[in-house]
Parts: structure tokens; C-alpha cells; sequence
């Protein structure tokens, strides 16, 4: 597989190697915006509940909303790592696809580890 990466980059310039990165970064998207939208669906079916249980002013309905409050909050924590993960991916992929940029762009710090600044023309 690495000799027809080589094949590939060496016949398009690298795109079909840009061109699985993307594919790839497309389906993490996919599969996380899926997840959360499953979750946040969960909770406007979770909020409704403790609304209805609150308004009840039932003891029974109100020590219930303890427990769905939690999974709420848990839910919510879901999300919040779930786009971190997506952060993450999207960074990786985008340091990935600039590696293999052969048009010159500069890159976020030199030999040194300082940062490089570009100047006005």
C-alpha cells in the first residue's frame, strides 16, 4: 500500500493521498455529528420530562428528575468530548495535509522553534 501512495502522489501530485485524508476526516465527522445529534435528541426528550415532572409538582415525579438531570449532565459531557474528538481529528488532519503540501506555505515555526512571521510584499 505504501508503493501505490508513492505511485499515486508521484502520477496527481499527492492529491489522492489529500483525497483519503479528507475521505477519512469526512467520515469521523460523519459518524461524531451522527452521535451527537442521536444525544442531543435524547436530551430534548430527557428536558421535556423534567418539565412535566416539575410542573406535576408529584414527589414522586420530582426525585425522579434527580436521576434524569444526571443522565442529562452525563449526555451533555458526551457532546462536549465528542466535539473535542472532532477538534482533535480536524487538527491532526489538517497538520497531515499540510505536511504533504508541496506549494510552499510556511510553517507554524522554524528550525528554532520560534515562531515564523510573514512579511508584507
Amino acid at each position: 500500500m505504501e508503493g501505490d501512495r508513492y505511485n499515486n502522489s508521484n502520477n496527481n501530485n499527492g492529491t489522492h493521498h489529500h483525497q483519503e485524508i479528507d475521505g477519512k476526516m469526512l467520515q469521523t465527522f460523519k459518524k461524531n455529528f451522527v452521535q451527537v445529534q442521536n444525544i442531543l435528541d435524547q436530551n430534548r426528550l430527557l428536558i421535556n420530562e423534567i418539565n412535566q415532572n416539575h410542573e406535576s409538582k408529584v414527589a414522586d415525579n420530582l426525585s425522579r428528575n434527580v436521576g434524569l438531570i444526571k443522565e442529562l449532565n452525563s449526555n451533555i459531557r458526551k457532546v462536549v468530548d465528542l466535539y473535542s474528538d472532532l477538534s482533535t481529528s480536524f487538527s491532526k488532519s489538517m497538520d497531515v495535509s499540510s505536511e504533504g503540501d508541496s506549494s510552499g506555505a510556511v510553517k507554524s515555526s522554524d528550525a528554532k522553534g520560534g515562531i515564523k512571521r510573514l512579511r508584507p510584499t
